[in-house]
């Protein structure tokens, strides 16, 4: 399997040798809802909170004698069975994170990656350079819509320079990564993916090496 290499005018200049057990196969989508869900557990905040009868205003006095007044016996006026009495297990502050096994991770990334190349909408680039030290923003912006780029954009690279970084975070829908961090949720939640030749190389590398689920 093959796929083109184009400059930044998208000029095909050469290909890339795709390997079957990295992008061939089934696309499996039960490793990429696991990963994106773990992520999102991750985020969240977790800060919900109710207040027990330890927490509630009132006093811990007992409201009158356990026997001989004919009303129910009570031990004070927090207890939970009373209006503005406490929560019973109610939510307490928590985290939501949770680990994923590696291969679980490395799963789900190459299954994105071949669920992109299968809707081509993944574009390989020999090199993201533009040959300015610090191109503007204008001019980073043309440069990926002639690559295709439409919508949210990931641009990968092994390592983004600071100029292009610089020229390209304020774009609108564009997202930077490098592919020593990016996840399967980041490639998911793209319309279009581009790629340097060297950053695939990596991830293709990496992604190749225990390819067990």
């Amino acid at each position: 399997m093959k796929i083109d290499i184009v400059n930044l005018k998208k000029e095909t200049v050469g290909s890339f040798d795709l390997k079957d057990e990295v992008f061939g196969g089934r696309v499996k989508t039960d490793l990429i809802w696991e990963a994106v869900v773990q992520e999102n557990a991750a985020e969240r905040r977790g800060t919900h909170a109710t207040k027990n009868r330890a927490n509630v205003s009132g006093s811990g006095k007992k409201p009158w004698r356990q026997k001989g007044t004919g009303r129910a016996r009570v031990g004070e006026i927090r207890n939970p069975l009373w209006r503005k009495g406490g929560t019973v297990f109610g939510p307490q502050p928590r985290s939501y994170e949770y680990a994923l096994p590696r291969k679980v991770k490395l799963g789900a990334l190459r299954a994105a990656l071949a669920a992109k190349l299968a809707d081509g909408t993944l574009t390989v680039v020999d090199s993201l350079a533009v040959g300015e030290k610090t191109p503007k923003t204008k001019q980073t912006a043309a440069m990926l819509k002639a690559l295709g780029a439409s919508g949210k954009t990931l641009v990968l690279d092994v390592a983004h320079d600071e100029g292009f970084t610089l020229s390209a975070r304020n774009i609108a829908g564009v997202t930077l990564a490098a592919s020593g961090r990016v996840s399967a949720r980041a490639v998911m939640d793209t319309d279009h993916v581009i790629a340097t030749k060297a950053a695939l190389e990596k991830l293709q590398d990496s992604l190749g090496l225990g390819t067990g689920n």
